[in-house]
């Protein structure tokens, strides 16, 4: 398994008390499979998203990502594992406003400390598989709002991560583009082998999902009732 949480449980301080965020949480995503992730707001989605991310660290459980217990790293473990394992695509895009889609990527390869000379036509390969090689040189206010979430897609598998984390992909994209963006996703976990968790708050776009989970008081259950 590429990603796996086993019985997870995730609190926050409340008050007097602790909030549980996550409830003996335990879902495992195989290379190239999808799970999409379902549920009201404050269910707990984020916080299975920030977990698995290693973002946030546990009260209680495991967290193996592409076979390593993250829970042996450091602060600059889980950040170097962040890097060079795990994809995340944002809600937003936020993209630097004074680089093209092409230096998106080559900024992230940059910092991965990827050689110069393959860096290009990587970066080059991967925006040809959002559709937007043509769009290489385009800044972010010269494309639309599907374009600029493709090149975060693009952006988020740069370093070949093994984890492909996605937080609402669709949520500023109307049902068309959002449709095209998940679609994208599903073929992309196909062909790149990533193990791909989509949290979504559109039950239209689950159809290309391989599971689907709920997350409901920050517990896990499966089927979802969609």
């Amino acid at each position: 398994m590429s990603l796996a949480l086993e019985a997870v449980t995730l609190t926050y301080p409340d008050g007097d008390g602790r909030l549980t965020a996550l409830d003996e949480v335990s879902l495992t995503v195989p290379a190239g499979r999808l799970t999409a992730v379902v549920g009201p707001s404050g269910s707990g989605k984020s916080s299975l998203l920030a977990v698995a991310a290693t973002l946030v660290t546990p009260d209680r459980g495991r967290v193996v990502v592409a076979g390593t217990d993250t829970a042996g790293l450091d602060r600059a473990g889980r950040a170097a594992l962040r890097r060079d394992t795990i994809g995340i695509v944002f809600q937003q895009p936020n993209l630097l406003p004074s680089l093209t889609a092409l230096e998106q990527l080559q900024v992230m390869a940059h910092l991965a400390g990827r050689p110069p000379a393959s860096v290009r036509d990587r970066a080059m390969g991967l925006l040809d598989a959002v559709g937007l090689a043509d769009r290489a040189g385009r800044r972010p206010h010269q494309l639309s709002g599907g374009q600029r979430q493709r090149v975060n897609i693009a952006r988020a598998l740069m370093n070949e991560p093994a984890v492909l984390l996605v937080d609402e992909p669709t949520s500023a994209l109307d049902h068309e583009r959002g449709a095209a963006v998940v679609a994208l996703l599903t073929e992309l976990t196909r062909t790149r082998g990533t193990a791909t968790v989509l949290v979504t708050h559109d039950h239209a776009h689950l159809a290309g999902a391989d599971e689907t989970v709920t997350v409901h008081d920050g517990r896990l259950t499966r089927p979802a009732t969609v």
